[in-house]
């Protein structure tokens, strides 16, 4: 998106209740104003969604909303400065390959409860990895049509292929943004030493 303004975001929402093969029932939102307004609410109770948001001040209420942030997001588009047209249009083509690798190829595990060690300490079960795709058949929620066009749209993917596109995104990616994103940060740094040229300031007394 261009920007957070609700405009962009409503449109955005929209784009995604498009693509994402399965009914929205609900959304996960920090307490931003950008998601917390009068467009996007009136237009989710138009489809019968439903918000969740997290508490001021309790971070922890953001496992959900921040969980896929570092595996997806930072590690594909880094933490970089974009604000311009050409660098969107390179994000909005690497989230295409993200979501092709992610949600088709990348086995994941989900904690399925509790269990022991042999010496009695508590530790997490988890599941066979599936990758989400294999999951969201696994749920039953899609049209046998849709089961058959996904299945072969997943079979016409080409690891190699997207992995060399991906990287070939995230160079030009580099190029554009990582030398501006460097100087920001050097400027939010006070010089260690005072300008000379000026004089230095001694208060007395």
């Amino acid at each position: 998106m261009r920007n957070n303004a609700h405009t962009n975001i409503l449109a955005g929402l929209k784009t995604a209740a498009r693509k994402i093969p399965f009914e929205i029932t609900g959304l996960d939102f920090y307490n931003g104003s950008e998601f917390l307004n009068q467009y996007v609410i009136e237009w989710a109770g138009s489809k019968g969604i439903y918000f969740t948001r997290s508490r001021p001040y309790r971070k922890n209420d953001q496992a959900t909303i921040e969980s896929k942030n570092n595996h997806v997001v930072r590690r594909y588009g880094f933490y970089y400065r974009y604000d311009t047209d050409l660098e969107r249009r390179a994000l909005n083509r690497l989230w295409h390959l993200d979501n092709d690798r992610v949600n088709y190829l990348m086995p994941t595990i989900k904690p399925t409860g509790y269990g022991s060690t042999r010496n009695g300490r508590r530790k997490r079960v988890y599941d066979a990895p599936r990758t989400p795709f294999d999951r969201l058949l696994d749920a039953g929620v899609l049209s046998p049509k849709q089961v058959k066009d996904m299945t072969a749209y997943r079979d016409s993917l080409n690891p190699a292929k997207i992995a060399a596109e991906i990287a070939r995104v995230q160079d030009r990616l580099l190029v554009l943004s990582s030398k501006k994103t460097e100087q920001m940060y050097l400027a939010s740094f006070p010089s260690a030493l005072p300008d000379v040229r000026k004089g230095v300031r001694v208060k007395t007394g």
